[in-house]
């Protein structure tokens, strides 16, 4: 029936979306909060999305891997990985600012990419991890991708809770000291390279939780799968889109922009084949223009940060 196909398109791009707004809020901790510009959320993505399936997944000989464990033990495993890789990368790249900090971490994602497509006793290479387990898989498709759902909107919420505590607690409106300005802050006393690596790891092992969830939802990790287009550039315009600094912006961005992309890409699929290759391009221009629309005529987003609810205090001091 019509209705039914509606019905699992909508749940499957309502996965998506609470998926890409868990990833948001991790780019909205290190930006939003902290002013770190972090452009390889696709590094921390494929850390997260491996290792839960390397924790996870069946053995196969001649691979890491095959331990078999239940899905949340990968789920938190690709947190701690991810928050374990980005510290290295923090002490090296956080003593850079703005673009040169954005070009270090896009050159990290790019040998994570890498290295993801090219061990073979790692990642399985091109081929990548495959038969990964998935919660709830064993019920009838429709009930299974609702249960999905259901478990990836309790992920989103516990994030959300966790981070807007964080935003509002005294740390918040340190970080948001920190990122306004940095010399003040430095003058009281504040460890300003210790905070800015403190948000890069909380919002790398979010980057790390968002791979696994995917990985797991699609029973499978490759590196296409990781491509800093989707990964990485569309996070980027759903933080700016929603509001940056602003964590249910960041979840409005996450549904606002995924609905177009996938409507596009619904539509040109429509198109003869000739025509839809050429059209998918359109749907990357069409994702720009809206950028830009947004940065010319809001550029605080859809939903601004608010300095008076962001700095309400919650009791205690300062950090």
């Amino acid at each position: 029936m019509e209705w039914l196909g509606l019905l699992n398109y909508a749940v499957f791009m309502a996965i998506f979306i609470g998926i890409y707004a868990i990833l948001a809020l991790g780019l909205n901790i290190q930006w939003g909060l902290t002013g770190l510009f972090n452009a390889g959320i696709a590094g921390f993505f494929a850390v997260g999305a491996y290792t839960s399936a390397i924790l996870t997944g069946p053995a196969v000989e001649g691979r890491l891997g095959g331990f078999e464990l239940p899905v949340a033990v990968g789920w938190i495993g690709a947190m701690v990985m991810a928050g374990l890789i980005a510290w290295p990368i923090g002490k090296i790249t956080l003593r850079f600012r703005s673009d040169y900090l954005a070009v270090a971490t896009i050159g990290v994602a790019e040998i994570i990419r890498l290295v993801a497509k090219s061990e073979d006793w790692l990642t399985n290479s091109a081929r990548g991890l495959n038969n990964l387990p998935r919660p709830f898989g064993d019920l009838d498709y429709l009930f299974s991708q609702l249960a999905y759902l259901g478990l990836v909107l309790f992920c989103l919420a516990l994030v959300y809770l966790l981070v807007e505590h964080q935003f509002r607690s005294p740390w918040g409106r340190m970080m948001r000291a920190i990122r306004d300005n940095e010399t003040a802050a430095a003058s009281l006393g504040k460890d300003i390279a210790f905070r800015r690596l403190q948000a890069f790891l909380f919002g790398a092992c979010l980057m790390g939780l968002g791979g696994a969830l995917l990985a797991h939802f699609n029973r499978s990790i490759t590196p296409e799968g990781i491509d800093p287009m989707i990964t990485t550039f569309l996070i980027w315009i759903m933080l700016i889109l929603g509001g940056s600094g602003n964590n249910r912006g960041a979840i409005l961005g996450a549904a606002v922009v995924w609905i177009i992309w996938s409507m596009t890409e619904f539509a040109t699929d429509q198109l003869p084949t000739e025509m839809a290759i050429q059209a998918k391009y359109i749907r990357a221009f069409l994702i720009g223009l809206m950028l830009q629309l947004v940065l010319r005529f809001r550029p605080e987003g859809l939903l601004p940060e608010d300095p008076t609810r962001a700095g309400r205090k919650t009791g205690g001091g300062g950090s």
